[in-house]
């Protein structure tokens, strides 16, 4: 459930001097809604139902982008969960381009992996690649040393490769962490803006698991194997990355997905195993 405008959080609104429109129609977890305030600038409150720390590393990461591919933040009240943002104008989200033009929307991503992608400055709040990692131990743990509803053979996999890959990674930047069609919206200031950054310091390929991954709607099955192809041969094109290094980052964060949705209890991993079965399938050479 979104979480609902308290006293306390009322009186921040109240304190930023805010008239706030109708929550938008697609709330997750969040609460967001166009907001006007005292200069007539048309902003987004963004409201977190996450931990603080989550909350804390959004701040941070938006700090640290400094609105260069991502929206600017204007102001934050961590101990409220709350943000105010840019409004990105029209506001539809890359997802909105594919099937149709899934290419273009690849290009997209790309384009702002490149502006968003450089090295955090020390002291930061954000958690390294590898320790999210630890999903997997959790699921481990919580099956008598099994896989539960995960195929046994692609759980292995997906586990080993993560600890390869986090044994040879590159020097880290400060990566999305969820840059994913949804996460990317139209705008004025520049043609696209990511949004809702998790914050994670890992090399650049980490980057493409959560784009390979969706959108994930009936529109999108078909020709799977294929669009998940041209997706790798993009990013690699365009940012200079090794094709089986994105595939086994995009297969291994499938994995890696599915565990958490395990972990919340609240989540189908059954689109999350497909993505990570066609990934594992693809041939050496894509």
């Amino acid at each position: 459930m979104p979480p609902t405008i308290s006293p306390e959080r009322a009186e921040l609104i109240k304190s930023w001097n805010l008239r706030v429109g109708d929550p938008f129609p697609t709330l997750g977890i969040n609460y967001a809604a166009p907001v006007c305030d005292g200069d007539s600038r048309h902003l987004v409150l963004k409201l977190s139902n996450l931990p603080l720390i989550d909350t804390q590393r959004e701040i941070a990461a938006l700090r640290h982008y400094d609105g260069n591919g991502a929206v600017n933040l204007i102001a934050a009240a961590p101990q409220h969960g709350a943000l105010l943002l840019e409004r990105a104008w029209p506001g539809t989200t890359a997802a909105a381009l594919t099937p149709q033009n899934d290419d273009e929307a690849t290009r997209i991503a790309a384009q702002l992996m490149r502006q968003l992608w450089k090295p955090p400055v020390a002291p930061h709040p954000f958690p390294a690649v590898y320790e999210w990692s630890k999903a997997f131990a959790t699921v481990r743990q919580k099956y008598d040393e099994g896989t539960g509803p995960l195929p046994a053979d692609l759980f292995t996999q997906a586990e080993t490769l993560f600890a390869e890959l986090c044994e040879d990674m590159d020097d880290g930047v400060l990566l999305h962490g969820d840059l994913h069609h949804y996460n990317i919206v139209a705008a004025e200031r520049q043609a696209w803006l990511a949004i809702d950054p998790q914050g994670v310091v890992g090399e650049p390929a980490y980057e493409a698991g959560a784009l390979l991954r969706n959108p994930l709607d009936s529109h999108h099955w078909r020709d799977l194997r294929r669009r998940l192809q041209r997706r790798i041969s993009i990013l690699a094109e365009m940012l200079g990355l090794d094709r089986q290094r994105l595939r086994y980052w995009g297969m291994a964060q499938a994995v890696l997905s599915a565990c958490w949705s395990l972990e919340d209890g609240n989540g189908d991993i059954t689109q999350s195993i497909t993505i990570a079965q066609h990934l594992s399938a693809l041939p050496p050479s894509l």
